[in-house]
């Protein structure tokens, strides 16, 4: 099992109130200060290196554009410099925005180099870009998929077809392709893909037998789209296991169960949140063409209430709630709140996020507590989803420095323990293990489903019995 840290590195100093009243994407940077940023981006290098030193498998980085919740607009910079102050740990990109890199050939070299500089430690990853990335990055989204594939075509070519040769697509064109800055790892480095529910994403990724890494969403859907991942790998002659999955969990450790909720909630605000409450608002996420019908209704029912059909096992929770008031901070703050229809209650939105927080934790959106408290529930998750890869996703929102620390050492040294021990009785295989795409599927043999929701039944029924 692969165990990593991830978090967003935002810039923490925007005032709350302007997140409340616009989401970030979209803020004024007029209230960016390089010298703090500088420090901000230094203290996450840090982190990274503590978490090698603590012994994380790996550490994550992503990208996101003209927005304040993700200091890593070009990730690559980052992954570099780990590159040469870290020794041992994955340095995972998930990842570039391939849509929008505008040079797909630059990208191929880039990454060649961090894996040269590396000693073959770069795991690479490729997104399509939240919707505000077409806007920051003047791409025509309508062509977001199209770029995509291609892009990808254009860095699998140049890094294993010799040189020099010329390319020909419908987007990018080469007339004299022959890079030397070429990756140690062969035929290339890892490839992972993370996303938020899409099915063509998560079938795309089965074709290619690159393991799909959901993004901490509710965990029914998400066993409902490692199922599509199943049929499609099964179509491609190959059963999955836990190497083709992975997932990131928001968690929280401090001493007490109430120091680290405390902490844990400030995450509501964080660019990502919980549910991506304050993302952006939806006229910059969901630009026309960006994303297909299906997918839409995905997202549509991550970002209200996935108990809505009661023959769901989710359908009850230990007090009998559902998860509406998740559902209802969410839409009120994503578009009620942002419509043209005067100024935005600033303090009656907070206090409504906050509200939020208890379902969010029931929900297990996010886990939060002492040690004690957070690992039966990561086992809960471990056993319903079974993935191969797992990431601590932690700090977002305003959180202090030595929170971060706290939060980041004692998860190393009291939680993953036991949660290494889990991975080895549930025989959770990384892709480092077992190479993903590689356990044979026979004629007419029955693909096996790696997710179940029978331990999260389990969990409910005993919260039921004992409220």
């Amino acid at each position: 099992m692969h165990l990593m840290y991830f978090t967003e590195r935002p810039y923490r100093y925007v005032p709350n109130d302007e997140v409340i009243k616009t989401g970030f994407f979209g803020i004024e940077n007029k209230h960016f200060d390089s010298v703090k940023g500088g420090q901000l981006l230094n203290e996450y290098l840090d982190e990274k290196v503590l978490a090698e030193q603590l012994g994380y498998d790996g550490v994550m980085l992503n990208e996101h554009h003209d927005t304040a919740f993700c200091m890593g607009s070009v990730m690559d910079v980052e992954a570099s410099i780990l590159a040469r102050i870290t020794n041992k740990v994955k340095i995972v990109l998930l990842g570039n925005l391939l849509p929008v890199v505008g040079n797909p050939l630059r990208l191929a070299e880039e990454l060649g180099m961090i894996d040269m500089i590396s000693g073959g430690r770069l795991v690479a990853g490729w997104v399509r870009g939240g919707g505000s990335e077409q806007f920051a990055s003047n791409a025509n989204p309508a062509f977001n998929r199209e770029y995509f594939n291609e892009a990808h075509e254009v860095v699998i070519q140049a890094w294993t077809k010799p040189g020099p040769f010329r390319y020909e697509g419908k987007h990018f064109h080469y007339r004299f392709v022959d890079p030397w800055c070429l990756p140690i790892q062969k035929p290339h480095p890892p490839i992972w893909i993370p996303g938020l529910l899409s099915p063509e994403t998560v079938v795309w990724c089965a074709q290619h037998r690159y393991p799909y890494i959901a993004l901490a969403t509710f965990l029914e859907p998400t066993v409902e789209l490692w199922n599509i991942y199943r049929d499609a790998a099964a179509a491609e002659g190959y059963q999955v296991g836990p190497e083709n999955f992975g997932y990131l969990q928001k968690v929280y450790v401090a001493e007490t169960d109430e120091k680290a909720r405390e902490i844990a909630k400030w995450d509501m605000f964080g660019g990502a949140g919980i549910g991506y409450s304050l993302f952006g608002q939806p006229q910059w996420m969901f630009p026309p063409g960006y994303n297909s019908k299906e997918a839409t209704q995905r997202m549509a029912r991550q970002f209200t209430d996935p108990h809505a059909d009661k023959k769901s096992p989710w359908a009850g929770l230990a007090d009998g709630t559902t998860t509406s008031k998740i559902a209802d901070a969410q839409v009120k703050t994503r578009s009620a709140v942002w419509q043209d229809t005067g100024p935005v209650d600033v303090e009656a939105t907070r206090r409504q996020i906050f509200e939020a927080f208890p379902a969010v934790e029931r929900s297990m959106q996010v886990i939060c507590g002492t040690p004690d408290t957070v690992i039966p529930k990561l086992r809960t998750v471990l056993e319903v989803l079974r993935p191969g890869i797992f990431a601590f996703w932690q700090n977002d929102g305003p959180i202090s420095k030595e929170d971060r620390l706290n939060n980041i050492r004692l998860i190393a040294t009291e939680v993953m323990p036991a949660v290494r021990e889990f991975g080895k009785e549930l025989g959770l295989t990384s892709p480092f293990e077992v190479k993903p795409g590689s356990r044979p599927l026979k004629p007419g043999e029955k693909p096996r489903s790696v997710g179940s929701l029978e331990s999260l039944q389990r969990m409910n029924g005993q919260a039921a019995a004992n409220p």
